[in-house]
């Protein structure tokens, strides 16, 4: 399968074809890491780069596992050890590093459009790792994958998305790709996190969680930014979680085979209580773990996949 587009910036850009198509390949390296030699030579004499703008723990490692288990060689800058701190402007950062003929930039960066802007300067196929409150191409990617893998579907799934939709660039990517799925998406929190007129997006609109919970398949619980509060978007973190951390006792009415995730980090206790996060319906370290592989494949299909090598 080839893809459309030389870089991948936002899961809006993809076609529903393209989605499956991503998905299927992760699949095919998901045994890559079951191996005990958790390597395979498909980009080997590959760079790829990391530049990583914003802090990170998943999102750069799993980057890095998943460019290395494909034997490519994997540069990691951060905005510490990068010369934009000397004065360096962003483009000529991305100039510099594209004259050293990397194969892949993976860009994370916490203004929005700063993955756009740099595609749009250089030949290198551009990965958006996630930019400001705009999009997480691959973090919904790897939350379909999940999905997929526990119900063998997506569409026709409900699920809902609970927490700061109006900042969160997870809610966003997966909002788009969800619905090209033919899933039925409904978001939740109080009225100041929710971006006025989301139902022209197709989605749904509730403020109560346990009502969503009672009717959805997936529940997606997302990270409260501890800076909001100074914003006066909610008044406390108590109260926040009195009306919105997932709870046992808010589950009580849910569908037995219902799915948790979390995109992390997670604040435990504020969206999510520590019984349920660890609990039999929690999926949180099958995201972590899909991530490494669908990284891999979306490596794999930018660089050719497998018009030259094969994994």
């Amino acid at each position: 399968m080839n893809l459309a587009a030389k870089d991948i910036l936002g899961t809006q850009q993809l076609s529903l074809e393209e989605i499956e198509g991503i998905l299927d390949t992760a699949v095919s390296f998901k045994e890559v890491s079951t191996r005990k030699i958790k390597k395979v030579p498909t980009l080997r004499g590959r760079t790829i780069i990391n530049l990583f703008f914003e802090a990170s723990t998943r999102t750069r490692t799993s980057f890095e596992i998943a460019g290395k288990r494909l034997s490519a060689d994997v540069i990691n800058i951060s905005s510490s050890t990068s010369s934009t701190v000397k004065g360096e402007s962003l483009i000529d950062t991305a100039y510099n590093l594209e004259a050293m003929n990397p194969d892949i930039l993976i860009v994370r960066h916490s203004i929005s459009g700063v993955p756009h802007m740099i595609a749009s300067h250089i030949k290198c196929p551009v990965i958006n790792a996630g930019d400001g409150a705009h999009e997480h191409p691959t973090q919904a990617l790897l939350d379909l994958l999940t999905i997929r893998e526990h119900t063998q579907q997506l569409a026709g799934l409900k699920v809902a998305i609970v927490g700061d939709i109006a900042h969160s660039r997870v809610a966003r990517s997966n909002i788009h790709a969800m619905l090209k799925c033919g899933m039925e998406v409904t978001v939740v929190g109080p009225p100041t996190m929710i971006p006025v007129g989301m139902e022209c997006l197709g989605v749904k609109v509730l403020h109560d969680l346990e009502q969503a919970v009672s009717q959805v398949d997936v529940v997606m619980m997302l990270r409260i930014q501890l800076e909001r509060q100074n914003e006066g978007l909610f008044p406390s973190f108590r109260e926040y979680s009195n009306l919105f951390c997932l709870t046992v006792d808010k589950l009580k009415h849910s569908r037995k085979n219902i799915l948790i995730m979390h995109p992390g980090p997670v604040n435990r206790g504020v969206e999510i209580a520590l019984d349920v996060m660890e609990g039999p319906h929690s999926v949180i370290l099958d995201q972590v773990n899909n991530g490494v592989a669908l990284r891999m494949a979306l490596m794999y299909l930018l660089l050719g996949g497998g018009s030259e090598t094969d994994h």
